[in-house]
């Protein structure tokens, strides 16, 4: 079975979940033997998130895969000034809120904002992937989100294989109500032209179905997974006289920051010796240091930038507590990735990943006052954080991409079959 891919993120370089979902899934495929040629933008300036060089060492890492970079200017989200990082892990926000920043007024809270001319970039991918495939032999083509949609329907045309879109994000999850139309529309168009669509939770499905006029027997569930650390992690304390609660991912709207912050003020009113770390970047990364320095909380409060590799697992190692308050999340690989490392993890139930865990305390996003409780039952009581540590890694170390990609394998099968049985 070849697979032809589609993606615009692979580790090392990555802006969020997608590319740590698509080297966890396509490793797990490598290992079952299904050979995959993964189409890729690369650009000279290969530090920035988005754009793909793929370290030798680590291609080799792959039996089956090969890696196809293609010149490309395809990044998803527009660069922010990053907050620099002090000795220790960040800088507070009252140390950073009058700190010069290289953002623009149109990218301060806007859901739509994607870096430079994102639909020319788009189109200029799927040109150069079309032409990729038309020197390449395989059975099915899969398009990792909608940037990648127009470029997969494209090869499909041209190929008469079976497109097969893997659902993400939707512009509902990044935008709420006010959506991007020329993206929604693309991505409608997509799942429309593929023959299943993959959503990675059961929220994500539903999503589909009530905004995109999909059928329901045309989209199956893949739940993602994380990858296994071994064993559990050693606690490392930032300070002995602090607890740490942890914040990591995009600072955007679709995240929560603004919950973070509003349930982080209650926690500080009932116990002192706790800081809040916020690791990540993203369109609302000034206003949310602002609004933490407005809130009297900015000196309670360490702002990293984004992290990679070793720094997110000392951030983990650091933490008691990891909080991820997202408004919508459509599935959220990193409370797998805390349960992994021996934290206890509060979710919001707006999310995938709380479809499938059951060691994890859980929270309706807006519940501010529910969600401080919850984190100050865990920073006050040793036992409870405990026993959400224990039971949390043996629970998360159950899912696996082994699993997942045994699932996209069986759906590849049923495409395939189908089309050849068309043919005829």
């Amino acid at each position: 079975m070849k697979v032809f891919m589609l993606g615009w993120e692979f580790p090392p370089y990555i802006s969020g979940g997608l590319g740590t979902a698509c080297y966890g899934l396509t490793k797990a495929m490598d290992e079952l033997g299904i050979e995959v040629t993964f189409v890729l933008p690369k650009s000279s300036t290969s530090h920035l998130a988005g754009h793909v060089n793929i370290p030798s060492d680590q291609r080799c890492a792959f039996k089956n895969v090969r890696f196809l970079m293609i010149s490309s200017t395809l990044r998803p989200y527009a660069q922010v000034a990053a907050v620099p990082a002090s000795r220790e892990l960040g800088c507070s926000a009252t140390q950073q809120t009058n700190a010069p920043a290289n953002i623009g007024p149109g990218q301060i809270d806007d859901p739509n904002n994607y870096g430079g001319d994102i639909y020319s970039d788009v189109r200029g991918y799927t040109d150069k992937a079309v032409r990729i495939a038309a020197t390449e032999q395989f059975d099915v083509i899969h398009a990792h989100d909608w940037m990648t949609y127009p470029a997969g329907e494209a090869v499909s045309r041209q190929s008469y294989k079976p497109l097969i879109v893997h659902v993400h994000s939707t512009e509902f999850d990044r935008s709420g109500e006010h959506v991007n139309q020329q993206v929604y529309d693309i991505e409608q168009q997509g799942m429309y032209a593929a023959a299943k669509v993959i959503a990675v939770s059961n929220l994500t499905k539903n999503t589909i179905l009530k905004h995109y006029d999909i059928p329901s027997e045309k989209v199956e569930v893949v739940h993602n997974a994380a990858e296994h650390s071994g064993n559990e992690s050693q606690h490392i304390p930032l300070d002995e006289a602090d607890k740490i609660v942890l914040f990591l991912g995009r600072i955007t709207m679709q995240k929560g920051p603004e919950y973070f912050l509003a349930a982080a003020k209650k926690v500080l009113e009932e116990i002192n010796n706790v800081k809040f770390i916020m690791a990540g970047n993203g369109d609302m990364m000034h206003r949310t240091i602002e609004l933490a320095a407005r809130m009297g909380i900015g000196h309670k409060v360490l702002f990293t930038g984004f992290l990679r590799g070793e720094d997110v697992d000392r951030a983990y190692q650091m933490a008691d507590l990891y909080v991820m308050p997202s408004v919508s999340e459509p599935f959220g690989i990193a409370p797998l990735e805390a349960m992994n490392r021996n934290v206890p993890v509060l979710i919001s139930k707006q999310s995938g990943v709380a479809e499938i865990v059951s060691h994890a305390l859980k929270v309706d996003f807006w519940d501010i006052n529910e969600m401080a409780n919850k984190m100050i039952a865990v920073l006050k009581r040793p036992p409870l954080q405990k026993t959400l540590s224990r039971n949390g890694f043996n629970e998360a170390n159950k899912f696996n991409w082994e699993d997942s990609a045994m699932k996209v394998k069986k759906i590849y099968e049923e495409v395939i079959a189908k089309a050849q049985s068309e043919e005829k």
